[in-house]
């Protein structure tokens, strides 16, 4: 069984969620305060899921950046009573695999969950290696090396990077792109491509990945 830790400081919605989440066969453990979720870091977790505005000291962004210091492969997913561009595209930044604004629907959030636990914890790759100019690409094991050295990509970034490597010269919309990388049930503005397409050049300089103006890219 899987288990999520949920960070969130509104008993009254953290309560239903969890309930929602057992249903769906999870095993949920929750803090109400960031210090305390960070003292938990470190323990098998599968999926984090972050309130970024807590009561206490500690944010959500704080919580993930002492997350990506001990894993960098554990999903996250923010909430936020905020809808702001710029809170989602530092949530990206700093690493997390999804963005949901309050007041949410539960069953939404399970969905969301459903979808990165199938893409993340499913052995469905092949175990075959993949060479791409100087990077090895383990998709078993979502290991990218290049030179003897293991990149750190999100599961974001590493599932777009298998997509490219397995369609080398097909062309994808940006639409596309939702689909495939983060499921059909996610409701957000496709700009989350182009952020996550611009994070996967800068650690990866040498995929050619070619913007097509007005529709998606391609990778050749």
């Amino acid at each position: 069984m899987h288990t999520i830790c949920y960070v969130e400081d509104e008993i009254d919605l953290a309560n239903i969620v969890i309930t929602y989440l057992e249903k769906a066969g999870y095993n949920v453990v929750h803090f109400s305060k960031g210090n305390d979720a960070i003292k938990y870091i470190g323990q098998d977790v599968s999926l984090w899921i972050l309130d970024i505005m807590l009561e206490d000291d500690v944010n959500g962004y704080d919580i993930i950046k002492t997350i990506r210091q001990n894993n960098n492969n554990v999903p996250v997913i923010f909430t936020s009573a905020r809808d702001q561009d710029l809170d989602k595209i530092l949530g990206l930044e700093l690493g997390s695999d999804d963005y949901i604004t309050k007041p949410f629907s539960s069953k939404e959030l399970v969905l969301r969950v459903n979808n990165i636990m199938k893409r993340v914890y499913t052995d469905n790759s092949s175990s075959d290696k993949i060479v791409y100019q100087n990077y090895h690409i383990d998709p078993k094991k979502r290991i990218v090396k290049t030179n003897g050295k293991e990149l750190k990509l999100t599961t974001l970034e590493f599932d777009l990077l298998l997509l490219f490597l397995k369609n080398i010269d097909k062309s994808f919309s940006r639409d596309e792109i939702l689909n495939i990388v983060w499921g059909n049930n996610y409701f957000g503005t496709d700009r989350v491509v182009d952020d996550l397409v611009r994070r996967l050049r800068r650690k990866m300089p040498q995929l050619n990945v070619n913007t097509i103006y007005g529709y998606g890219y391609r990778l050749s």
